[in-house]
């Protein structure tokens, strides 16, 4: 339930209006990399209260333990649970697996998380170095996505890692996009191009002097989340992540089919 009272605050503001803040930087902070003065770190309890309104996917077994795989890292071996950006993803991997291992596809089910809980336990486990580590799955039309943008703002793609997340800028000056969030302004991040592009059609018809010069950039949800953990940048406390309709709609048609 606080899941989805998370999911319907974030979602709320998206029919809000957009606004190019000059109060904001035109570079996005030090992790970026190009910085704004430090102001203040977010508490652990801000940092879960963000992360806790994006739904992700585990598979788990009946009792709702995740499915734990390993990996090799460093001559290591390391437990690996796989978080699903998408549940289409999750599916096809159950899908995949009723072929290898029917057995143990016939007892495993897909679970939606709060991101929050997943970067809870991580942190948790930051010292332990046996520790239960995460791997997210991006989708691959989000990957080409992320590819296409990075090549024509002419950025390397072979060195982007991890799960996209996507934002816009705008003006002469390259300010970031924001919405209403309340009685402050707030910078969203999306999982998908196409809900960012959903946006961008709302700003043209607010703001059509400043639509062609809107600006997508990409930033790896990792490197997000990491600098959750270690920055003190006033920037990250304006951050919001948007879920992916296709999630949206999953987590409301399960309300809806429970009665919630």
């Amino acid at each position: 339930m606080k899941l989805l009272a998370r999911l319907g605050l974030v979602l709320g503001i998206i029919g809000s209006h957009l606004f190019i803040n000059p109060g904001l930087p035109s570079r996005l902070p030090s992790f970026l990399p190009v910085g704004i003065q430090p102001a203040f770190a977010l508490t652990p309890n801000e940092v879960l209260e963000k992360l806790g309104a994006v739904p992700v996917f585990t598979i788990t077994d009946s009792e709702g333990s995740p499915l734990v795989g390993t990996a090799q890292s460093q001559g290591q071996s390391a437990s690996v649970v796989e978080v699903y950006i998408s549940r289409q993803d999750a599916q096809a991997f159950i899908n995949e697996l009723k072929t290898q291992n029917p057995e143990l596809a016939s007892s495993v089910q897909i679970t939606a998380v709060p991101l929050g809980k997943i970067y809870e336990i991580g942190q948790q486990n930051q010292s332990n170095p046996e520790r239960l580590m995460f791997a997210f799955v991006p989708t691959q039309q989000q990957l080409n996505s992320a590819k296409a943008v990075l090549e024509a703002n002419g950025q390397d793609v072979s060195q982007f890692r991890g799960v996209p997340l996507f934002l816009a800028r705008a003006g002469a000056d390259d300010r970031v996009i924001t919405v209403q969030q309340g009685d402050k302004q707030a910078i969203p991040f999306f999982f998908t191009k196409e809900d960012l592009q959903g946006m961008l059609e709302q700003f043209k018809t607010q703001q059509p002097d400043l639509i062609s010069s809107v600006k997508i950039e990409v930033v790896p949800l990792e490197v997000l989340l990491e600098a959750f953990r270690t920055d003190s940048d006033q920037f990250l406390d304006l951050v919001i992540l948007i879920p992916p309709r296709e999630t949206v709609e999953f987590i409301q048609q399960q309300r809806q089919s429970s009665g919630q």
